[in-house]
């Protein structure tokens, strides 16, 4: 059974960083890409982050390109998304999502099969 499992949320103020990760469980996704995806009340889930499968690739919301950094360790099945200069605009659930198609590097939810539970981060101003 694979599961994923995200921590590091938390209640920080405007300005100030988290690090978020995800851990990832009965099965290796080595050569899958991994995301991240948040979601504010009242609104959609919204892409924030990807990274491939080495690494290598990654791509970003605009509304978080140079403050939110994506990485990953394969050694460890774990995803981790660094948020810096936060603002009260990001509070939101933060989901990791794992992929099943090999090779790829996906932004769309619908792409992902595999998602976690859920990790709260509110920014207060």
């Amino acid at each position: 059974q694979v599961q994923l499992v995200e921590s590091g949320g938390g209640l920080v103020q405007a300005g100030g960083s988290l690090r978020l990760s995800c851990a990832v469980s009965g099965r290796s996704f080595s050569r899958n890409a991994m995301g991240w995806f948040r979601q504010a009340p009242g609104k959609e889930r919204e892409f924030v982050a990807v990274v491939s499968w080495s690494g290598g690739t990654t791509r970003y919301a605009d509304s978080v390109k140079g403050r939110f950094t994506i990485s990953r360790d394969n050694a460890k099945n774990t995803v981790y998304l660094e948020m810096n200069s936060l603002k009260p605009e990001d509070t939101a659930v933060y989901y990791c999502a794992a992929d099943a198609t090999m090779f790829v590097v996906p932004t769309k939810a619908f792409d992902y099969d595999y998602w976690g539970q859920g990790t709260q981060v509110t920014v207060s101003s």
